[in-house]
């Protein structure tokens, strides 16, 4: 049995904040939303297009941390389930931390110490990690804020760590020359502890009232006032550490919600606007129109190519998104398969992570990063900038589309290729990803066959990515074949290169990027 953790002491509580009077904060809301350049109308918001950045940058940090990685215990909804009875984490909490009328969640914070964070060497893992930008929780559903807000006690700032770690991390970002982002889970907290209010926890005592919050049935909309703090929450994320992605869950899909996100929305695209600076907002589901914003997949992928840029936010562990003790960790092939897969499809990979307690990244996460970075040292070519080709893919593994369907990554062979493509002045590249391996050392491409209408020009040059020398390889009318010469070994498969001299521009540039370059 472990040490018993600390209680929270309530003599060093800070005081509650008062929240009552959101008159004048809403106000500053409406006084932006009234300047433009956006209005809050879908008709307006629907103009709204995704900043080059992004749409260029393919590959981003996710990182669920917070006081559940202190249980530890199965997942990030700890907080949720320790106070549903029946469920594995009730009986579990009981047993190694108590009766939840004695031992509530809250008691988990004093034990959040972050004591080993350095947020310069997480920002140097992720920029190793070829990530372009990173986005950390700046709230989970257990509504501790892990940034300093003014509408909470309940902070890292003023608890636990007792540091501003969002803002911290961010700042690192931007020395490592990412782009900074954050997300907000808030709006599930309108219910989010509700198990709690059915026996005898912590969360009926009224001094937690402002930590467990409304704790609602799931099934009740939520009210005015909390869908007022949920905006003035946002916002005050928005204006404090200016994130130029700013994720959102589920749930916010719930019609109660619709008039304050099209308000957020129109506020942090004018402020982006004053800024100078291309911003993005992730939903799920459909909480934003087409074009509004920008859809994400949860543990997913698309069954086709998506003509407006996508994102895919998976983790490195098929079982948690925060730390826990026993992760199933997916391997660096599968994960450097995936982000070929939604690159291909015209989407962007958000990859997750979840540190310790203490504020240190898993060993192996770290070497989980580390691989997916080496094989972008070497094809990153074949991802950053790139856009869709022709068709996204071919190969005998088929993939179901839709959310948590990630796991077939699992079963690619090096028969499993997609491709990507750019151009530019010198003239066209396609890219064949292979999603693994070749066991007899040879690369096989049906789409750059001879017979295949998909290229229409005859092939410059065929290249290897990280090979030495060039390969040898022939082209039948059933596939093109080639030899892989010696490489270093990297987890993830070889990427065949083909380059053509510029005669036209291929017939999809058009919709998908606008006119073609010079």
């Amino acid at each position: 049995m472990p040490e018993p953790l600390p209680r929270l002491n309530t003599a060093d509580l800070p005081p509650a904040v008062d929240v009552s009077d959101n008159t004048a904060a809403l106000a500053a809301v409406r006084a932006v939303v009234d300047a433009g350049p956006y209005t809050d109308e879908w008709d307006s918001l629907r103009r709204y297009r995704p900043p080059r950045w992004y749409v260029d940058a393919k590959f981003g940090i996710f990182i669920h941390w917070g006081v559940y990685s202190v249980p530890a215990f199965r997942n990030e909804w700890y907080s949720r389930t320790m106070y549903q009875e029946g469920r594995p984490e009730f009986e579990h909490h009981r047993e190694v931390h108590g009766d939840q009328a004695d031992f509530g969640y809250k008691d988990f914070i004093p034990s959040f110490t972050m004591s080993g964070f350095d947020p310069t060497d997480w920002a140097r893992l992720f920029r190793r990690a070829g990530a372009q930008f990173v986005v950390p929780v700046a709230e989970h559903h257990d509504g501790f804020a892990m940034y300093d807000t003014a509408r909470s006690r309940w902070s890292a700032a003023r608890m636990g760590p007792e540091r501003d770690v969002l803002g911290d991390l961010l700042a690192a970002v931007d020395e490592a020359w990412m782009v900074r982002g954050a997300s907000t889970h808030r709006a599930e907290h309108w219910f989010f502890m509700n198990g709690g209010t059915r026996f005898d926890s912590d969360v009926r005592d009224p001094r937690w009232q402002d930590f467990y919050g409304p704790a609602q049935r799931d099934e009740t909309a939520p009210n005015e006032r909390f869908l007022e703090d949920w905006l003035l929450r946002c916002v005050e994320v928005v204006d404090r550490y200016r994130p130029q992605v700013l994720w959102f869950d589920w749930w916010i899909e719930q019609p109660a919600f619709e008039p304050y996100l099209r308000q957020l929305a129109a506020y942090y695209y004018n402020r982006a606007a004053q800024w100078g600076r291309g911003v993005v907002i992730n939903h799920k589901w459909d909480a934003f129109p087409a074009g509004a914003a920008v859809y994400d997949v949860e543990r997913g992928t698309l069954g086709s190519t998506r003509e407006q840029v996508w994102q895919n936010d998976t983790s490195v562990s098929r079982t948690s998104w925060c730390w826990v003790d026993s992760h199933e960790y997916k391997s660096a092939s599968d994960l450097v398969a995936e982000l070929a897969d939604v690159v291909a499809k015209n989407g962007v990979l958000l990859l997750n992570i979840g540190p310790k307690p203490d504020g240190t990244i898993a060993a192996q996460e770290r070497a989980l990063l580390e691989q997916v970075g080496d094989w972008l040292t070497r094809n990153g070519e074949a991802v950053y900038g790139t856009r869709p080709w022709r068709v996204s893919g071919e190969g005998p593994t088929k993939t179901a589309a839709g959310s948590f369907v990630d796991d077939v990554a699992a079963g690619y062979t090096g028969a499993d290729v997609r491709f990507t493509h750019r151009e530019d002045p010198a003239g066209e590249y396609v890219y064949a990803i292979l999603l693994a391996e070749p066991e007899d050392g040879v690369a096989r491409v049906k789409a750059f066959g001879t017979g295949s209408p998909l290229l229409e020009r005859e092939v410059r040059e065929v290249h290897v990515l990280g090979a030495g020398r060039a390969p040898e390889w022939s082209r039948g009318p059933d596939e093109l074949v080639v030899r892989l010469p010696p490489r270093a070994a990297v987890a993830g498969g070889p990427v065949v290169k083909l380059f053509f001299e510029p005669e036209q521009v291929p017939e999809r540039w058009d919709s998908l990027h606008g006119p073609s370059p010079a």
